[in-house]
């Protein structure tokens, strides 16, 4: 996938240009990219990963192609609590597949948004994982999943091909107003 497959897997979801939005597990920031694609010149993103250089590298790229969009960079374990502002959305891509019980940190995830907040995941569309994937979950799984932590108006955004596992989706879920 390009950024024009990242672009395309996200923008739906994104409802308007800026606003507050985290990127959990953000890595070297593919997705993060997107999402600062998708907000445009005003948007803030604070970008969450564990791995110090992953976040060095992305912030090199972003300067160069994003230099208006501000963002933060964060290194920490998103399974832990984090102090972030009220969050408009949050970005997982690829990330909370690492994860074998996912509800806490769904919980978690719902508690950092605004009331009205979107909850954006792109995930591999399958059940059964790999030793690179070990907890992928597909749309309907997911729909479970964001329904019994609180999210409503859960819906699919979009889908690209995958080598690895088929297929990989783009959902949105909302919290409550």
């Amino acid at each position: 996938m390009n950024h024009a497959d990242h672009v395309a897997l996200i923008r739906d979801g994104v409802p308007k240009a800026g606003g507050i939005w985290a990127d959990f597990g953000s890595g070297t920031g593919a997705f993060t990219l997107a999402l600062a694609d998708c907000l445009g010149p005003g948007g803030q993103i604070t970008s969450i990963d564990k791995s110090d250089h992953a976040l060095r590298e992305q912030e090199q790229v972003m300067n160069g192609r994003f230099p208006q969009t501000h963002v933060t960079y964060l290194t920490a374990d998103y399974t832990r609590p984090l102090v972030l502002p009220p969050l408009d959305g949050i970005l997982m891509a690829n990330a909370l597949h690492f994860q074998r019980r996912k509800d806490g940190i769904v919980q978690q995830l719902y508690a950092y948004l605004r009331p009205g907040g979107r909850l954006i995941v792109v995930e591999y569309n399958v059940d059964r994982g790999n030793m690179w994937v070990p907890h992928p979950f597909s749309f309907p799984s997911w729909q479970t999943i964001a329904s019994r932590n609180g999210f409503v108006e859960t819906r699919k955004l979009n889908t690209r091909p995958s080598r690895l596992l088929g297929e990989i989706y783009s959902a949105v879920s909302h919290k409550t107003t």
